[in-house]
């Protein structure tokens, strides 16, 4: 009789901790869900409005690519940009060539070295205002763009193990109750 009390006491307390664990996770996955919908909803709201699209496929825009970034170019060709996978490929394929043939692969920073030195040169204040437009807008979109929406994209993964995590603690806890109901 004194074992199936002691047998008690434990199943209850495990049932107890097995719903807070629940209780728990579901707050976390309602909590990551909501961060996921809010980064991605943000991104594309954002990217959405700048009205960005991909070049047609085949067009000169793209077969004058190398042809990794006309690959990756054409995974999206004619789209707007509008997620932050697209952003990446937009930043890092197409922005990023184009930046490295304004002035040689030199950066804006290096540009912008040599154009205050020589600030009579109008090519070089050509370059560095290229430059600096085009690596700002290619930072906007890796930082603003991707990141956040790499964020939003592992806040949904996070809410879905915790919603599973969830369901296995309640499917955990709902066993015990009919364990604790057959001791005598």
């Amino acid at each position: 009789m004194a074992r199936n009390t002691e047998r008690k006491a434990i199943d209850k307390v495990f049932i107890l901790l097995g719903t807070a664990m629940t209780a728990v996770l579901l707050v976390v996955g309602g909590l990551a869900w909501y961060g996921y919908h809010f980064a991605t909803n943000q991104v594309k709201t954002e990217l959405s409005a700048q009205k960005i699209f991909f070049p047609p496929k085949g067009s000169p825009a793209i077969t004058s690519l190398p042809a990794s970034d006309q690959q990756e170019m054409n995974k999206y060709a004619g789209q707007q940009l509008t997620d932050g996978q697209q952003a990446k490929v937009y930043a890092n394929n197409f922005i990023s060539v184009h930046l490295q043939e304004v002035a040689g692969g030199k950066t804006y920073a290096e540009v912008s070295t040599a154009a205050l030195k020589d600030p009579t040169n109008t090519k070089l204040q050509g370059q560095k205002a290229t430059l600096f437009q085009g690596e700002t807008l290619r930072g906007l979109l890796l930082g603003s763009g991707y990141a956040y929406w790499t964020f939003g994209m592992i806040a949904k993964y996070v809410a879905i193990v915790s919603f599973v995590g969830a369901g296995i603690m309640a499917v955990l806890v709902w066993l015990g109750l009919l364990h604790l109901a057959r001791i005598r």
